[in-house]
């Protein structure tokens, strides 16, 4: 890269690139937290004709020596420091969650089964499957916490004039979800859709679009703050299936029964279960699929 890309105070440094169905993210090891990402850094690493192209940046960093974890370290060695693709701090990214513990793995401060990562959104507890005999990575699993439903209700969506009702679902970060006949009707999501009241998210919000597939399994695009539309988001499919359960009178605190459903994102497919205590879990592939030195 070059120093016109905003990124020459970080030159030499070393980076990953991985994604989890298709969200794509850079991935800075800095084990002593030495590293000072800026706003503009990040947006250059993420800019996908000048820079190395991704929907988001994760720092990896001991919780220990990072001032924003480190009141978690006793849980969780390793903090996810996330960024959004135009530099912006967010709290949570499930898919983000899921490349960080394969890089831990790749990078061998972690093996296959269970370990704790630091996030700006809580401790997350993450499942690692062994790889399969043929060497493809096995799927990650990631207990994303319970959802919220903060409120405001009746809170609209609106795209090229058409307006949905949107439920409003907290994961650690703000997501508006609402069921359409057709994805095209969320247009080309360039920009992020209207929502109303006017206030209802201060900090910005994810807006997923939703149809149905079948039994339990939608499908879903988002306009991710920060990002714009992004191949996948898992906090946005843990969001849309709480919406679905909720929709299809399938409450597992009501029933005492756990409900997964299926969701089809565009770069694949993730499967959310939600279970009677409220805990979600997520499940999906992760790999990484290059690495180098910023030039």
């Amino acid at each position: 890269m070059s120093e016109h890309s905003g990124t020459s105070g970080i030159s030499g440094t070393a980076f990953l690139k991985g994604h989890g169905t298709q969200n794509d993210f850079v991935i800075v090891p800095d084990p002593d937290g030495r590293i000072d990402l800026s706003a503009a850094d990040v947006a250059a690493l993420c800019d996908r004709r000048a820079g190395i192209g991704a929907d988001g940046v994760l720092r990896v960093v001991r919780s220990a020596a990072e001032p924003a974890a480190a009141g978690m370290a006793g849980q969780a060695e390793w903090f996810m420091d996330y960024r959004n693709a135009d530099g912006s701090i967010a709290e949570m990214c499930g898919n983000g969650v899921r490349v960080f513990a394969r890089y831990l793995v790749h990078a061998g401060h972690a093996g296959s089964g269970e370990l704790a990562v630091a996030t700006r959104g809580g401790v997350k507890r993450v499942r690692i499957a062994a790889d399969a005999p043929d060497g493809t990575p096995g799927d990650v699993t990631v207990d994303m916490g319970r959802a919220a439903f903060p409120g405001p209700d009746g809170v609209t969506v609106t795209v090229d004039g058409r307006s949905w009702p949107a439920l409003n679902v907290n994961m650690g970060n703000p997501h508006a979800v609402a069921f359409v006949e057709d994805l095209a009707h969320a247009g080309h999501l360039y920009e992020a859709p209207a929502t109303a009241p006017a206030g209802a998210y201060p900090q910005g919000v994810n807006v997923e679009f939703v149809v149905d597939r079948g039994e339990r399994h939608v499908a879903m695009r988002v306009h991710e703050r920060g990002s714009g539309e992004t191949r996948s988001c898992g906090t946005g499919a843990c969001a849309v299936a709480v919406a679905a359960i909720r929709r299809d009178g399938a409450d597992p605190a009501a029933t005492g029964e756990a409900v997964r459903y299926t969701v089809d994102v565009p770069g694949g497919r993730l499967v959310i279960e939600e279970f009677p205590d409220g805990r979600i879990e997520m499940t999906g592939p992760a790999v990484i699929v290059a690495e180098g030195v910023l030039a």
